[in-house]
């Protein structure tokens, strides 16, 4: 069966110990954020994920959500956990104050979120939309949309949407097709098809307000003629009651491959009330604030996903007899030992330890920067803190969902058989998980925005928010002997991806399709990169703390560290050297010869 534990003790690490977050009380408005206060803020989200949401997220999945008369209900449990969400405040407990808000820092709701996703990702989904939305127009929306609709996703009577894509195209927006025609008094109507849009329609709230991408008459066919609408499926009532329904109406449910308790719908928008959201065809600015709030948090998804696969494996392991440790029995008093005494069952439960607590570690890292960019003291603080949630939102994107997708094949792989039934549970981590490879842009669009946008950008800067405090790390510990396996080989990872960015940057300039080609392997050499340097950072503090080690939580971290080097961090030779392979054998293939072997 499925297992999972809040993993309170390695949060407050990473958190705590490795990025010093108790210093966010320094910043302007997190002073009420004390040790306690987080720690008690943490404990109690566990329960919930634990005990509220856990158990519904087996149930969820094989019960899925309906459509009747237009109405999606959710499977039985979701609406009451959903009501006890909302009413112990989590909906809202990173929003403004001002809004009826707890104004939590990013960084501690990050943590939160990978809980309730581990627990319960479909769940995670209805509240973790409303939060995109939240965030578009509180940066967009007009005072008077402010305060009808974001006090609403607050408390969780309403919730959000993000209403992009559309049948005949995904990533490139400049296509849509659906229209806004003004009414003259400040309305719009709306009419189009939307596909994939989660938690479209559902019964947890009164009310769902869309934010939908549409062109404006006469707009350019391109991007820059995309607006951004609201378009609630009832009309708000100036007292903040909901009034008639609106043409906002769920079509159909896509019969998914796995997130299966959560609505993806087909949304038909046939005259809907709408009203502008910021300027005519400025919409892909506001987009873009989904967007980005969006991808961190589906690599916290697959970060969820990886730890509650990663549990469920090691339980399993330990619990499970089937055959004997190559040197000899480690239970002679049992008919076998367990199959955690196998070489490869080790393998696949350290990579999913190492692959999971170093994407922990990423994502802690990008959350206290994100804190940073928004309270610093100075502009300069922020912009710097800025530049590296800038530059590695793609990679926690497609590095989250890659190692969510990966851990959870390896608990499979560790339960055998048994991984592949539905009843212990591990096959849904693999179906939830794959979908977060997929949306939000695919993690290969999030490697040409890495190569295409991030790299080049304010020339370089972006890049030396990374490479800097890495080398800087090598530097101040290359001297200490107990660092030096660590230093060593995370020196020459880093000297490997700065071959590779330099061969990139240098063929893309005279071949797109070089830069593209690549694209995807040097994400990934990102990705392993900084894990390795966060990785050494950990040893590093471990190191420290052996001589009160009680449970041998510092001693696992550096056994781990030890492992993520020289069995994971290696993987970036090979890197490498398909990054300076060139494209020509990707390009050169004549698109004939893709089915040549079919033919009569």
């Amino acid at each position: 069966m499925a297992n999972y534990t809040p993993p309170l003790r390695d949060m407050k690490f990473v958190f705590r110990e490795m990025f010093g977050g108790d210093d966010l009380q320094k910043l302007d408005g997190y002073g009420d954020f004390s040790a306690d206060v987080v720690d008690a803020v943490l404990e109690e989200a566990g329960k919930l994920a634990a005990e509220v949401l856990f158990p519904l997220n087996r149930t969820g999945d094989e019960e899925g959500c309906h459509l009747e008369n237009g109405v999606v209900r959710t499977p039985k449990g979701f609406k009451e956990a959903y009501q006890r969400f909302a009413e112990g405040g989590w909906c809202g407990i990173g929003a403004d104050p001002e809004f009826g808000g707890q104004g939590l820092p990013k960084s501690i709701n990050m943590l939160i979120e990978e809980m309730i996703c581990s627990a319960n990702m479909a769940f995670g989904m209805y509240p973790g939309l409303t939060h995109g939305a939240y965030n578009a127009l509180e940066l967009y929306g007009t005072d008077e949309q402010k305060q009808m609709y974001l006090p609403k996703f607050v408390d969780g009577s309403w919730s959000g949407t993000m209403c992009l894509t559309e049948p005949h195209c995904g990533t490139d927006l400049g296509l849509i097709r659906t229209r806004a025609e003004p009414v003259g008094d400040g309305s719009y109507k709306i009419t189009g098809t939307k596909i994939f849009i989660s938690a479209g329609e559902h019964d947890l709230t009164q009310n769902i307000v869309h934010l939908v991408l549409a062109k404006l008459p006469g707009a350019p066919n391109s991007t820059k003629g995309i607006s951004l609408f609201i378009v609630p499926k009832f009309l708000p009532k100036p007292d903040g009651s909901v009034g008639p329904r609106t043409g906002a109406v769920c079509g159909s449910l896509e019969h998914k491959m796995g997130i299966k308790a959560n609505a993806t719908c087909v949304m038909n928008f046939d005259n809907a009330v709408g009203w502008l959201v910021g300027e005519p065809n400025k919409g892909m600015r506001a987009m873009f604030a989904m967007m980005n709030t969006a991808r961190l948090g589906v690599g916290v998804q697959g970060l969820g996903l990886a730890e509650v696969a990663y549990q469920s494996a090691v339980v399993y392991a330990k619990d499970r007899l089937q055959g004997r440790a190559l040197k000899g029995a480690k239970s002679p008093e049992k008919p076998a030992d367990s199959i955690i005494v196998h070489p490869d069952v080790r393998k696949n439960l350290l990579t999913g330890k190492a692959l999971t607590e170093g994407v922990r570690m990423l994502v802690m890292w990008i959350s206290i920067a994100l804190d940073r960019a928004a309270r610093a003291a100075t502009e300069t603080e922020r912009r710097d803190a800025d530049d590296l949630v800038q530059l590695l939102t793609p990679v926690v994107k497609s590095l989250g969902t890659d190692v969510g997708f990966d851990v959870a094949n390896l608990g499979v792989q560790v339960f055998g058989g048994h991984g592949f039934i539905r009843e212990h549970g591990m096959e849904q981590f693999v179906r939830d998980a794959r979908i977060t490879q997929l949306y939000e842009g695919t993690n290969g669009i999030q490697a040409l925005d890495l190569v295409g946008r991030k790299m080049g950008a304010h020339f370089g800067r972006y890049l030396r928010s990374f490479f800097h405090p890495v080398q800087a790390f090598v530097e101040e510990n290359s001297s200490d002997p107990a660092m030096e396996e660590y230093v060593l080989n995370l020196a020459k990872a880093l000297g490997r991806l700065q071959q590779a960015v330099g061969a990139v940057a240098t063929k893309g300039l005279s071949n797109q399709n070089e830069a593209g080609a690549a694209a995807m392997d040097l994400l990934n050499m990102f990705g392993y990169v900084a894990l390795a340097y966060l990785w050494a950072r950990a040893a590093k503090i471990a190191m420290g703390k052996l001589n009160d080690d009680p449970h041998g939580f510092y001693k696992g971290k550096i056994k781990t560290a030890k492992f993520y080097m020289v069995k994971i961090l290696p993987r970036t030779g090979t890197l490498l050297s398909t990054i300076l392979a060139g494209g020509d054998t990707l390009m050169d293939v004549e698109e004939e010869l893709f089915d040549v072997a079919t033919a009569a």
